[in-house]
């Protein structure tokens, strides 16, 4: 997952509402958005290391998760980042602490998680849990609420749509996650990346062949925990591959 939009207690009748992109390598085996056997957790699932990126389960509990792009790059031989998605919808005791005792065992990841009836979010590089207070909240490849172009354009459209007296449509929410615009040089993060690289990934949704926006998921949370789960998947022309839609009741 490379970006994900919050929405925290700001429309009165959806107290969660979660836009989220999964970019990753086209190639790489994917399963959409399923229940998983032999649990109540709704999610896709990355077939070559078994975890995933974004999911709900039954109870109400919503986990994300992100890479951290840092100078030093990743490490071989860790454990999937994607297990930890699992290990907060299913109640395995995944808490603050837990994460800071075994972040090391991963490469560099943010996790928004459930903890003790609030959202927060895990830094794995600053070993830290901030609670997702009230209000909108933007997080990516960097820290939460760092202020990326994307970031801060993303949730900018997301804040002028829920400001108008409305029931967020998913097809409105999906536009908010399409957009293609690419920022400025000078407003580009330095990530280790090359130029033309950093110009690519700034945009909120990214089209390329070989790397680019595979799925877009929407998670919408009501007054009375009731969870409707939208999850639409793209190739490498970002062309539509099919949209799933789920409805869970607590």
């Amino acid at each position: 997952m490379c970006i994900l939009f919050l929405a925290v207690n700001v429309h009165p009748q959806f107290p969660l509402i979660v836009c989220a992109n999964r970019d990753e390598f086209h190639h790489r085996p994917t399963m959409p958005a399923h229940q998983w056997q032999d649990s109540l957790i709704i999610a896709g699932k990355d077939l070559q290391a078994g975890g995933t990126w974004l999911g709900v389960a039954q109870d109400g509990k919503f986990a994300g998760l992100t890479n951290l792009r840092c100078q030093t790059g990743n490490q071989d031989g860790v454990r999937s980042r994607g297990e930890l998605v699992l290990k907060a919808l299913s109640g395995e005791g995944l808490t603050p602490n837990w994460l800071k005792r075994h972040a090391h065992n991963y490469n560099p990841f943010n996790l928004v998680f459930n903890h003790q009836g609030q959202l927060h979010c895990f830094n794995s590089l600053q070993g830290q849990s901030s609670p997702l207070a009230d209000g909108f909240h933007a997080i990516s490849n960097g820290a939460l609420d760092e202020i990326w172009p994307k970031m801060a354009k993303g949730q900018k459209a997301l804040e002028a749509y829920l400001s108008q007296p409305i029931i967020p449509e998913i097809a409105q929410l999906i536009t908010i996650m399409a957009d293609e615009s690419q920022a400025s040089d000078d407003l580009l993060p330095a990530t280790g990346l090359s130029l033309e690289w950093e110009r690519r990934l700034s945009a909120i949704f990214i089209r390329h062949e070989e790397y680019g926006t595979r799925s877009t998921s929407l998670v919408l949370q009501d007054t009375l925990g009731r969870t409707q789960f939208t999850e639409v998947r793209f190739d490498g022309k970002a062309r539509n591959l099919g949209q799933q839609d789920f409805s869970l009741t607590p």
